[in-house]
């Protein structure tokens, strides 16, 4: 695996992940991924949710481009052990929180908001429908900001309120959902 742009482009990472339960994006779905972010998305002010994190390698893409910000989650100990290890060897400790966690119980508890989260959950998962309910029902978003899940052709979000736009590259799929502009103080989304 490399790091598609930015200061360490073409920095390659080979974390010892045979036995792990992660399956990490396509470098090919990853650099599609960024080309839209960056069109978008001014990374150096951005702040950041990398769930279900695994290798890091999404972290370390946005840190390479400029963002300060990034908060990684992941339970599997041997990925976070492996990512705070490559957080030091790129001295990019100060830009990114790395926190040992399953996504489903530090979603509710999260008390910081987010201009874009990515999930790239085990495609097996058996609740991997209900992430992009539960990113809205928390208000993880900050208003405009982008939810993005991978997933594989077997799931689909067309029914979605938020969802605007699907990427498809292989069987690798990336459905973006966005926060409305404006929030009001119950929660439901409002769109300014």
């Amino acid at each position: 695996m490399r790091i598609i742009g930015g200061k360490f482009k073409g920095r390659r990472f080979t974390p010892p992940a045979k036995n792990w339960p992660t399956r990490p994006t396509t470098d090919f779905a990853k650099e599609g991924l960024f080309n839209i972010l960056q069109n978008h998305f001014d990374f150096e002010d951005m702040k950041v949710l990398d769930l279900f994190g695994g290798t890091g390698s999404h972290s370390y893409e946005f840190i390479s481009r400029g963002c300060r910000d990034v908060t990684y989650v992941d339970k599997f100990p041997a990925a976070v052990a492996f990512v705070r290890k490559t957080a030091r060897e790129l001295d990019i400790e100060d830009c990114i929180r790395i926190i040992q966690s399953d996504v489903f119980k530090f979603i509710p508890f999260s008390a910081q908001r987010f201009d874009y989260i990515f999930a790239g959950p085990p495609y097996a998962l058996p609740t991997i429908d209900t992430i992009p309910g539960l990113v809205f029902q928390h208000q993880l978003l900050q208003p405009g900001g982008w939810f993005v899940m991978e997933h594989n052709p077997n799931h689909s979000y067309d029914g979605h309120p938020r969802l605007f736009q699907v990427r498809n590259y292989g069987k690798t799929i990336f459905s973006f959902f966005r926060e409305t502009e404006e929030i009001d103080t119950v929660g439901n989304g409002m769109a300014s």
